[in-house]
């Protein structure tokens, strides 16, 4: 069944009406532009739009691009998913069980600590009113958050999400590669995919055409989220993009352009489970009666959200970036309920 654009944007616009969104929303289906809607603003204080073309954080979306990179070095024959951690990064962890791998690493399995650790806190801003994020600028900047700490469970006994793997992937990646985390995924990934807008960017640097994340008072005022995230993003989260880009980074996964076809099988395969959730290589995998209906990319920070679903018995993607957080989440979940109602 085809998609109703009509209906969809008419369910989109009574959302946007009970909780107005910020950001933009781009639905492809094989290749062709569907829907593309912009709202709000960019920059609040200067009535700067939101565009098609503006780049939004991501948060956590990154942790895509970084199992994407971990998959080229396994592609190159320099590391394999049932690498050793101890084997392939010679950085001390000396409370981390031996037996961890770069598959628990990548399928949030490894039963090591999490620095943003969501059953203690759950406010992402907190973490940097002790340690100043204009320091956090690289991966190693994390270590003396997490590195000293003790497992939580055995490798492999089950999926707990985990920032703190990603950012020992990131170092993976750096050692192996000799090049910065950030300027390997430029090279290796945003490059030959044509991503033009994207890019880890400091926070106090913001290139033209980006988007503040904005943070919403209880009293009805807001601020920016420049204080409330690493001034530079990383492994585990922040890099900047636009929704157009996000459909090139979709297009050349799925062709087979940034891995091989079976490196790629394996990344989009379900990899770690619970009851509610699947999961694969820094990919959500939606799942119905054993076959994977869906991969999703999202992510959220202090002002951001995002979102991006492929669907591949429709060859439909749908994007939406927010640059606040609470209004995003009813619209992802519009948009998403009618998609997969097609």
């Amino acid at each position: 069944m085809a998609l109703n654009i009509t209906k969809i944007e008419q369910e989109l616009a009574q959302q946007h009406s009970i909780t107005p969104f910020s950001g933009v929303i781009l639905i492809r289906e094989k290749g062709q532009i569907l829907l593309e809607q912009c709202y709000g603003f960019a920059n609040r204080a200067d009535a700067l739009p939101n565009t098609i073309d503006t780049r939004f954080g991501v948060a956590s979306g990154a942790k895509t691009f970084t199992s994407v990179a971990i998959c080229q070095l396994v592609d190159q024959g320099l590391l394999r998913f049932d690498t050793l951690l101890k084997d392939c990064l010679d950085i001390s962890f000396p409370h981390f069980d031996p037996a961890i791998t770069v598959h628990h690493l990548l399928s949030h399995s490894a039963g090591i600590p999490d620095y943003f650790d969501e059953s203690v806190i759950d406010d992402y801003e907190v973490l940097w009113k002790e340690r100043p994020m204009y320091q956090i600028r690289r991966p190693s900047d994390f270590l003396p958050i997490f590195q000293n700490e003790q497992m939580k469970f055995a490798p492999g006994a089950r999926f707990v999400y985990n920032n703190t793997g990603y950012i020992i992937l990131g170092l993976i990646v750096e050692q192996i590669s000799k090049l910065p985390f950030n300027e390997y995924v430029q090279a290796n990934i945003f490059n030959p995919c044509t991503m033009i807008g994207s890019g880890y960017f400091a926070m106090d640097r913001l290139p033209a055409r980006t988007a503040y994340g904005y943070i919403e008072d209880p009293q009805g005022g807001w601020r920016t989220n420049i204080y409330a995230v690493p001034i530079i993003g990383g492994p585990d989260g922040g890099v900047f993009t636009t929704a157009p880009d996000i459909s090139k980074f979709w297009d050349a996964l799925l062709a087979n352009q940034l891995l091989s076809a079976e490196t790629t099988a394996t990344m989009l395969r379900v990899q770690s489970a619970t009851k509610k959730y699947y999961y694969g290589y820094g990919m959500w995998l939606g799942v119905q009666g054993g076959v994977v209906t869906s991969y999703s990319m999202h992510g959220q920070d202090p002002g951001v959200a995002f979102n991006s679903s492929f669907y591949p018995a429709m060859n439909i993607q749908a994007t939406i970036l927010g640059n606040t957080v609470d209004a995003t989440w009813p619209m992802a979940a519009c948009l998403a309920a009618a998609v997969e109602a097609a």
